[in-house]
């Protein structure tokens, strides 16, 4: 456990308590009202809020430490005694260096997550299948990025064997900085999708920033990257490591034949590989959900092979049903069921929670689908496809949003008839449509962008 001692000699900082190495740090944290007897409170400055603000509220609550970057006039300290203030030039800096000496103090094997799609559900899956064999730490939520990332290191035990670690990003230079701070030994890409791409203005910007983490792999590291997506397979150009590519064709070093999709039950599909001039196949069935999720069993089975598992242990851990999924299911009106999908959305993986809705035999299927952010100069393209997919699946349809009104037109466009397409500014308003349509059990999809905040309306239809 990190001592107070540690913290000081990780910022390179003179020690002004005598006993500073004996005095354990229970926890880092950002948040004022998390914060807990023996804890260090980290001020980070925000544009809405200052954590400088919060120092004195951290140390009632029993922060024995905290990192400032500024003067905190509300706190009375006392040389040589508790709490006591550290003050840093950059206090998420300062988190950084902590979070990598400590880092450097195990011998641990990190792999490294990143991608447009699929980041959070391929980490669980590969601490999943990992802990089959390791002990092994994974961010939690989505502490990808600079402030995540490092709270998350900071948890490394030196009974941790592996870390799984998603790494996310907006613009260039931060996947290279997180790989800095981590050391991964493995790189996986899932990806690249027009996330963030009124950010960065091209799929093939997207793809160098993303590229970023395999760069910072060792000689003696390994790349597993999606041969279906070219951006991705082309980065092994760019790889000191070994690369393992995966895929749905023999054409991958890994791939998937024979995929079965069985609603809410899971899927099921073989893994094949050479080995030996010999083509082996290894039958399994997991509960993700839709077709598109033979991709991240692919991911994880690859993170298997190239730490040395045998397939029949990677296969144990993929057929579990401890993974933490983006896409959950609440029931709703009339004994529905609700795909709450609302995390984030692009066309690709509304497109894939269309699939899936299609796989669905629940009576009726009503798609609820909301404005998508951050598109730049492809937003109606992306829309209007996933308003013609969205016109092949779901009797029903409610488009969300502004931008939500492309996928309504498109999907008439496309042969839905327009008395089922219906289109609202509002959650509110599609929460009043959706009572007055859903007159007995269905299977409701709701997606949009996290901007959309479209758990609003499974939170109210769950209630009816």
């Amino acid at each position: 456990m990190l001592t107070l001692a540690d913290l000081y000699t990780a910022l390179g900082q003179p020690v002004t308590l005598p006993n500073a190495g004996t005095i354990h740090i229970r926890d880092i944290v950002i948040d004022s009202r998390q914060a807990q007897l023996g804890d260090l409170f980290v001020a980070l400055p925000g544009e809405n809020m200052d954590g400088h603000r919060f120092v004195a509220d951290a140390i009632r609550r029993g922060a024995i430490a905290a990192l400032v970057q500024q003067d905190v006039p509300n706190v009375t300290t006392a040389p040589n005694s508790l709490p006591v203030l550290i003050r840093v030039e950059n206090t998420l800096t300062a988190l950084q260096q902590i979070a990598s000496w400590w880092r450097n103090r195990f011998n641990v094997r990190i792999v490294g997550v990143t991608g447009s799609i699929g980041k959070t559900t391929t980490k669980e899956m590969i601490a999943q299948v990992l802990g089959m064999r390791y002990r092994v730490l994974k961010n939690e939520g989505n502490l990808n990025n600079e402030i995540g990332l490092p709270l998350t290191l900071l948890k490394l035990r030196p009974q941790h064997e592996h870390a799984v670690l998603e790494m996310g990003m907006y613009t260039y230079g931060e996947i290279a900085l997180l790989a800095q701070l981590a050391k991964p030994v493995i790189g996986v890409v899932t990806m690249v999708a027009a996330v963030h791409i009124e950010r960065m203005g091209s799929l093939d910007n997207i793809a160098k920033a993303k590229s970023e983490l395999i760069e910072a792999l060792p000689n003696d590291g390994v790349a597993i990257l999606n041969d279906d997506d070219e951006r991705v397979r082309s980065m092994s150009k760019q790889s000191r490591a070994r690369v393992i590519t995966y895929g749905l064709t023999p054409r991958a070093n890994i791939w998937a034949e024979n995929i079965e999709t069985y609603g809410l039950d899971g899927i099921s599909l073989d893994l094949c590989e050479v080995i030996s001039g010999v083509t082996t196949r290894h039958h399994v069935r997991v509960p993700l959900l839709g077709r598109h999720s033979a991709q991240t069993v692919l991911r994880a089975a690859a993170v298997g092979r190239a730490e040395g598992m045998p397939w029949g242990e990677i296969i144990e851990g993929l057929a579990l049903r401890t993974a933490q999924l983006r896409l959950v299911t609440v029931e709703g009106p009339h004994h529905s069921v609700i795909l709450d999908d609302t995390y984030n959305a692009t066309a690709e993986s509304v497109i894939a929670a269309l699939n899936l809705l299609a796989d669905m035999n629940g009576g009726p299927r009503i798609a609820v689908l909301g404005d998508m952010f951050e598109l730049g100069d492809v937003e109606e393209q992306e829309h209007r496809l996933v308003g013609c997919r969205a016109s092949l699946v779901a009797q029903k349809l409610v488009c969300v949003g502004e931008r939500a009104r492309w996928i309504a037109d498109e999907a008439i466009a496309c042969g839905a008839q327009r008395q089922n397409v219906i289109h609202v500014a509002s959650n509110a308003q599609a929460v009043q449509v959706l009572e007055q349509i859903v007159t007995e059990k269905s299977t409701i999809l709701v997606k949009g962008s996290r901007g959309m905040k479209m758990e609003e309306i499974v939170s109210e239809l769950s209630k009816s």
